[in-house]
């Protein structure tokens, strides 16, 4: 495991209480697997599952209860973001910050060749 990367995915504290809430509800060894999955214009999406094995390349964020599992290419996506719980008017869920990575907007391609200029 990349020691460099461990320390630039964290846990709010919201995000560690209600994720060790969730996991005590679940069997012994339960742990919260974090991954990124496609792209493009839309971003990324984050998926978020209940697992009992953890592969030896894993990052593991453990704390207050909560253990979460984030796989080696995920964590090069999310390197530098925080994983927070949001509680507001409009519901309950989890959300990935970035942090100081930048996002990057998708561009539409250069159509002057395509008019003949």
């Amino acid at each position: 495991m990349t020691q460099v990367l461990s320390d630039q995915v964290t846990l709010s504290d919201n995000a560690a209480k209600r994720i060790g809430e969730i996991l005590k509800t679940e069997p012994d060894g339960a742990m919260l697997r974090v991954s990124v999955e496609g792209g493009g214009c839309s971003g990324f999406q984050y998926k978020f599952d209940i697992e009992r094995a953890k592969a030896a390349d894993d990052l593991v964020l453990a704390r207050d209860g909560a253990v979460v599992l984030i796989d080696p290419v995920s964590v090069n996506y999310m390197a530098g973001s925080q994983i927070d719980f949001v509680d507001d008017l409009i519901g309950q869920s989890f959300k990935i910050s970035l942090g100081r990575r930048r996002r990057r907007a998708c561009r539409r391609p250069d159509r002057t060749a395509d008019r003949g200029a």
